[in-house]
């Protein structure tokens, strides 16, 4: 049996997701059903990790994206979710599969079969340390990140190439671009779109305020609660903290 445990807010979809795995693959087993973010982490924090994780994107109190903030999920991961925006994200995230809403039982026995296949090519010493490299290595390879941003100067109308971007920050429900020479731009996405838009190897949302290219760090101090404060060129006016659940995976980026 494949002990399971599936993540949905909205109780008929929970069900209904229940029943299409008993259908997919009986040998699917719901250990648990979680309908929150808070509930997912204890969960998880507390019990042995199952061996595969569906997780809804969108929960009660927040994104499932947090729950990896907060916890380390050692699960390989099939999202369900109602939107597409979020492919990206979840494919940095142990993601198996991403699976659009309402889910059909065909794309279901795929998904799970992605996961035997990984799991047959290991023997159970290797699965854990090497089935996520397996994962990255199978998704999204041709992701075409953006390049540029056509941006309002005036009376007139810029490109500014992601090269020239130290970073971008939110204020007063509006989000902006600061290049490198100081210069301010009104920018029309959303941050969380944003992230979804560049490449991760160049950018991190280090909170919910500021996007970072790596060449604008110039010094990374250790802050109060093992958190860290980011000093960034150009100098910013509010200070950059990232969360202690954060300070790993901070780390990890910087030096890659």
């Amino acid at each position: 049996m494949i002990k399971s445990l599936l993540v949905e807010d909205e109780i008929h979809a929970a069900e209904r997701l229940k029943k299409m795995l008993r259908e997919a693959d009986p040998d699917i087993e719901i250990i648990d059903v979680l309908d929150s973010v808070e509930s997912t982490v204890n969960w998880l924090r507390n019990n042995p990790a199952p061996e595969l994780l569906f997780l809804d994107i969108q929960l009660a109190d927040g994104r499932s994206f947090d729950i990896f903030e907060h916890v380390k999920v050692k699960s390989p991961v099939i999202f369900t979710t109602a939107y597409d925006e979020y492919a990206i994200k979840a494919f940095k995230l142990n993601s198996i599969d991403y699976l659009l809403k309402p889910v059909k039982t065909e794309d279901l026995k795929k998904s799970i079969q992605k996961f035997r296949s990984i799991k047959r090519y290991f023997s159970e010493s290797d699965l854990e340390s090497k089935i996520f490299s397996v994962i990255s290595n199978i998704q999204y390879k041709t992701k075409n990140f953006k390049n540029r941003f056509l941006v309002n100067k005036g009376d007139s109308l810029i490109p500014v190439s992601v090269d020239e971007i130290a970073y971008f920050y939110a204020e007063d429900k509006e989000n902006f671009i600061i290049t490198f020479t100081g210069n301010r731009y009104f920018v029309n996405y959303s941050l969380d779109s944003l992230e979804e838009m560049l490449d991760s190897s160049v950018f991190f949302r280090v909170n919910r305020q500021f996007i970072l290219a790596a060449n604008a760090v110039i010094k990374v101090h250790n802050y109060f609660n093992y958190k860290l404060k980011i000093e960034a060129n150009p100098k910013t006016d509010k200070e950059i903290i990232i969360s202690r659940a954060k300070t790993g995976e901070f780390k990890n980026w910087l030096n890659n």
